[in-house]
């Protein structure tokens, strides 16, 4: 057995070091040139934990992050809807995770580096096409600063773990788009005071009528105890024009829908005008496919199942991807490993991909909005109870795969 991972990013690398464990031969490949501290922040739900654990990751990812101790959901009047405990706090064995994505990136690179060799890893190696025969697979690359041809690798499975725009996967679908609806996010990070207990993961407000994701990623930020804070801004309009890729955002795009979320507990627009970055996002994602294995390729990752970010769910699905991919191929022939690889994994995240659509994690937000009329209240039990949201949340965990009772009994 040896593999061809194409994309180099936290599914690619995670699959690189998988193998490793399993003395499967591999090679990975990546577009950058060069692999640097990119993006904002992503939060490392337990199933994501549990698998970045078992590559021995967990010391050094706690060092680099935040533990989450609660999630809150609050209304864009800034009053509290429901909250709860999440990871070790609420039962897991695994912790939860804030970190910036560039740092869990760099982790896992430098980890590789150490684990596979620097000789299988190449940056600036972009993925031009795909192709196979009885025995064997084959992809073929270009510079991509130049997009000549730079070579080909060839081996007895290629796995496509390149992206929402894998090249691997448009190979089988050459004429797919993503799906965008209308919903737009901006996205930052912010020098701020802990907020709340500093170790809180915030839902405030709706798609709706504007919602904001907050948490924090970087402890004692400085020497006057700031953390680095991430938020993202997300609406949906009627608006048929779609954000850009990591454009720098523009704060008049969004910030006037915010500019009277001013509460005793935290001042959001002095969170978003303080901000050291701020990039745009459409929130996309694509149709689930019947079939993502033909015969010696298969995908991985957000080329296998891009689904919005919502719930924390895209990274933890891709990480068992990667472990349950790793599995198959070293205990199948290449073309059964791949087979049965996506008859375990395919369903689930086509599931998870259709309730991220119509009923994520912050449906709570959502539904009480509707209750209340979008109006301020003074008692929510008139509304709603707490058993009912809890029932919502709990109902969330479940399908997307990590409720605690899921977890310990993996």
């Amino acid at each position: 057995m040896s593999v061809i991972i194409v994309g180099g990013g936290i599914v690619g690398l995670a699959l690189g070091l998988q193998c490793k464990r399993r003395d499967i031969p591999c090679e990975i490949y990546e577009a950058a040139t060069e692999i640097s501290e990119l993006g904002v922040g992503i939060t490392l739900l337990p199933h994501a934990m549990r698998e970045l654990s078992e590559l021995g990751l967990l010391d050094q990812l706690k060092a680099l992050a935040i533990e989450n101790k609660e999630s809150c959901f609050f209304n864009r009047f800034g009053q509290l809807i429901y909250d709860e405990p999440r990871g070790r706090y609420a039962g897991y064995q695994y912790p939860e995770l804030g970190i910036h994505r560039g740092k869990l990136h760099l982790c896992l690179y430098q980890t590789a580096l150490e684990q596979l060799g620097h000789e299988k890893i190449h940056a600036g190696h972009k993925c031009v096409s795909v192709e196979q025969n009885d025995s064997s697979a084959t992809a073929t690359f270009a510079d991509p600063l130049t997009n000549k041809r730079i070579g080909q690798a060839t081996g007895k499975v290629v796995i496509g773990c390149d992206g929402i725009n894998s090249a691997v996967r448009r190979r089988f679908y050459p004429d797919e788009d993503v799906v965008f609806t209308g919903i737009n996010t901006w996205r930052g990070v912010t020098r701020h005071a802990p907020i709340l207990t500093g170790r809180s993961y915030l839902r405030v407000g709706s798609i709706r009528t504007g919602k904001m994701v907050i948490y924090p990623i970087i402890d004692n930020y400085d020497d006057d105890g700031h953390q680095l804070i991430n938020w993202m801004a997300e609406i949906e309009t009627d608006n048929v024009s779609r954000n850009d890729w990591n454009r720098p955002g523009n704060l008049d795009d969004f910030y006037p829908i915010y500019r009277d979320w001013v509460f005793d507990w935290l001042d959001v627009t002095k969170l978003i005008r303080n901000a050291e970055k701020i990039l745009e996002y459409p929130m996309v994602d694509k149709n689930p496919v019947a079939q993502w294995s033909f015969d010696r390729i298969t995908f991985a990752g957000d080329a296998a199942h891009p689904m919005y970010p919502r719930g924390s769910n895209g990274s933890a699905q891709g990480l068992i991807d990667a472990r349950v991919l790793s599995d198959f191929l070293a205990q199948e022939e290449p073309i059964t490993a791949l087979r049965k690889y996506e008859d375990e994994r395919l369903g689930t995240t086509s599931r998870i991909i259709e309730t991220n659509r119509k009923n994520p994690p912050d449906f709570i937000n959502i539904r009480v909005e509707e209750l209340t009329g979008d109006k301020p209240f003074e008692n929510l039990d008139d509304f709603i109870s707490r058993n009912e949201l809890k029932k919502m949340s709990d109902r969330y965990r479940k399908i997307a795969g990590f409720s605690l009772d899921e977890i310990a009994s993996r």
